[in-house]
């Protein structure tokens, strides 16, 4: 999983690859809950990059995404969103990987 050190890094990458994005936060329970699994899920889908995308380095990016909950998941395709599990709820590994599985088809 790469994490961005930069809005530049980020955007580099969303424009160029095909990706996942994980928004989370250390303090985030839920997001502590899911973190353990995904390198498993990461795995599971190997024409993705994943990328950690801390929520409180990156307010600016999750107000404009509407990402109003976390852990959430983004799939971009060229540099565009395509897909969205974004709320508040805790999330399992079989969610996840449903949801990555329709969304990547």
């Amino acid at each position: 999983m790469i994490i961005p050190t930069n809005y530049e890094e980020l955007a580099t990458l969303i424009d160029t690859k095909n990706t996942v994005l994980f928004f989370t936060a250390d303090w985030c329970g839920d997001c502590v809950f899911i973190k353990p699994v995904m390198p498993e899920i990461e795995a599971a889908f190997p024409d993705y990059t994943f990328i950690q995308v801390d929520r409180d380095e990156y307010i600016d990016l999750c107000s404009d995404w509407a990402i109003f909950g976390i852990p959430s998941f983004v799939v971009t395709h060229d540099g565009k969103e395509t897909a969205r599990l974004v709320n508040k709820q805790r999330k399992t590994k079989e969610e996840v990987i449903a949801f990555l599985t329709e969304a990547t088809k």
